[in-house]
């Protein structure tokens, strides 16, 4: 039974790990991990993650910030054991959701161009490409990578 919850400082060791192990499919484009400790410890001072577990064991997670009338998530990860169950999409209501709370009126979510798999998921969910934009990592990529702008209408 999958349960869903806010993570606390606490959480921050056990996020970082989904997120690297959910993220490793972008070690084609880039060398480095997805996140660590400290990013993450200031993510959750301007927004939240939150936390689907399977029993004890944490299954996937989801950065919410809100920012006015616009609500930003990234960070989607699902661990691999727990993909293709639907826990992505319940993360995605969920922050739907805390940001139709929050008073947001759009959903906005950015994801690298060499993701093409990604497109017709978020699609499926409503939501619709508005740009792009540079990819700002500093650390240099393999090959040359930008973002995928989308949007949706809460």
């Amino acid at each position: 039974m999958i349960s869903f919850r806010d993570a606390t400082v606490t959480d921050v060791d056990a996020i970082v790990r989904l997120i690297n192990t959910a993220f490793l499919v972008e070690l084609t484009f880039i060398d480095r991990d997805r996140t660590n400790p400290e990013t993450v410890r200031d993510l959750m001072k301007k927004g939240k993650f939150q936390l689907a577990e399977d029993g004890r064991t944490l299954a996937a997670c989801v950065y919410a910030e809100p920012r006015g009338e616009r609500g930003y998530f990234g960070m989607l990860s699902v661990d691999p054991s727990h993909q293709r169950m639907g826990i992505g999409r319940q993360l995605i209501a969920g922050v739907e959701q805390y940001f139709r709370e929050k008073g947001c009126k759009f959903v906005d979510l950015k994801i690298v161009n060499v993701r093409a798999e990604l497109l017709p998921v978020y699609h499926r969910l409503g939501y619709v490409e508005i740009g792009t934009a540079q990819y700002d990592d500093p650390v240099p990529t393999k090959i040359p990578v930008h973002f995928i702008l989308m949007s949706k209408r809460l």
